[in-house]
């Protein structure tokens, strides 16, 4: 029993590094993402039931690779308008066995960006490209995705396969787009990993404050981006972002998983070796002379926070500053409500409350439980601590995160 286990555990492991290439090279060869992540998941079963038997190959990567290449063989064999790409993936597999030493094609990072550009998609809705994306990139089962995102398993099976048919129906090329169309299917990109990356940051809903194995696994989709396209400044600006994030991640919850805002973080616990990493891509990024995008903005505002050693040192005039040059770029209420936080740092609450009036009739903002826990936040400064304290119980009954709610409601009492 223990034996297997292990084994198991290895083909686990193996298939969260190799899944991804595995599904990107038979994508290329089939032109069906939905019958390349078939045909790799019948590859994990195979492995699944010979390698406790039979241990585990020498190149395990290269054993799904072929085993899957052969499934895809025998599956398009019953497809008679396919004998064409029978050959082309037949040709030299064929008499391979699942031990040869065939290694991932040299192909791997054109396909690898191609499945990337192709499982984010604009044609799908968001929700769909960030499962897609997690099960295809990420290797993640789908109970670990649903699990991730409190949702059942079976919507998020859903969701994967109308992804895949939609896909599908839609006709969409694997392939990296060309030209203009590259900077917006990579727009796409980009927010899908942030997506990830933010819901495991600070989680909409549920117990816990964060998700780390959801910003764990951005981060590492981001850093593979990064290679694929090193010439993409906002790829960069995204990986220095997420990096200079989540170098605070031990710091950001107490003892009990209560929540630690940032002004109030323990910095000895912040991860250097992170902040160090991100601010390198953050110089990748200035080095290409594009013009700046939003998340190069937004890493450049969360390098104001990482190179302070102290929560004094922050440059909150330069960040207020950052803020606006952002919101030139991408017009938001939310910009402007992080805005109005910044100016209060700089300039005293005040500053702050009177942006916070301004765009508080904003659709966008309506619900959005941080309007009022801001807004709480300057009164409080201010000495209001009665209409403060309403609008720290408006906001706690606003969130959907129960550690939120408990701080919010602790602030409400602390008035």
């Amino acid at each position: 029993m223990g034996a297997t286990t292990s084994v198991h555990r290895t083909i686990d492991a193996v298939w969260r590094m190799e899944s991804a290439k595995v599904i990107a090279a038979l994508a290329r060869y089939t032109r069906d993402v939905g019958l390349a992540e078939e045909m790799a998941q019948d590859a994990l079963v195979a492995a699944l039931e010979q390698w406790p038997e039979e241990g585990v190959p020498k190149n395990p990567g290269a054993w799904l690779m072929t085993t899957a290449k052969r499934r895809a063989i025998d599956q398009i064999r019953r497809r008679e308008n396919f004998n064409r790409k029978v050959e082309e993936i037949g040709r030299d597999v064929q008499e391979a066995t699942p031990d040869a030493s065939e290694g991932i094609d040299d192909e791997i990072g054109d396909d690898l960006l191609s499945l990337i550009f192709t499982a984010c998609h604009p044609v799908l809705g968001t929700e769909a490209r960030v499962a897609l994306t997690l099960k295809m990139l990420g290797g993640l089962k789908t109970e670990e995705i649903a699990r991730a995102f409190l949702v059942s398993d079976s919507t998020v099976a859903q969701r994967i396969v109308r992804a895949k048919k939609a896909l599908a129906d839609a006709g969409v090329p694997f392939e990296v787009p060309e030209g203009p169309e590259l900077q917006t299917r990579l727009a796409s990109v980009l927010e899908v990993l942030y997506l990830i990356f933010n819901e495991g940051y600070s989680a909409t809903q549920g117990d816990d404050w964060m998700r780390p194995e959801l910003c764990a696994e951005a981060l590492r989709l981001g850093r593979v981006l990064a290679e694929l396209a090193p010439k993409e400044a906002e790829v960069h600006s995204l990986v220095a972002l997420m990096e200079i994030q989540a170098s605070r991640s031990k710091a950001r919850t107490g003892p009990g998983g209560e929540p630690v805002l940032l002004l109030e973080q323990d910095r000895g616990k912040w991860d250097w070796l992170l902040i160090g990493r991100g601010l390198k891509a953050l110089e990748r990024a200035e080095a290409l002379n594009q013009p700046p995008g939003p998340y190069y903005v937004q890493a450049a505002l969360a390098a104001c926070h990482g190179r302070a050693r102290r929560p004094e040192d922050t440059d909150w005039q330069r960040i207020a500053t950052l803020y606006e040059v952002l919101g030139q770029i991408s017009p938001s209420p939310i910009v402007e409500l992080n805005r109005a936080v910044a100016l209060s740092m700089a300039y005293g609450p005040a500053a702050g409350l009177a942006l916070v009036d301004e765009i508080s009739g904003a659709k966008a903002l309506q619900g959005y439980h941080l309007l009022p826990s801001v807004r709480g936040d300057f009164l409080l400064k201010l000495g209001r601590t009665k209409e403060a304290k309403a609008e720290f119980e408006k906001a706690a009954s606003l969130t959907r995160n129960e550690r939120e709610r408990t701080l919010l409601l602790e602030r409400a009492a602390g008035c």
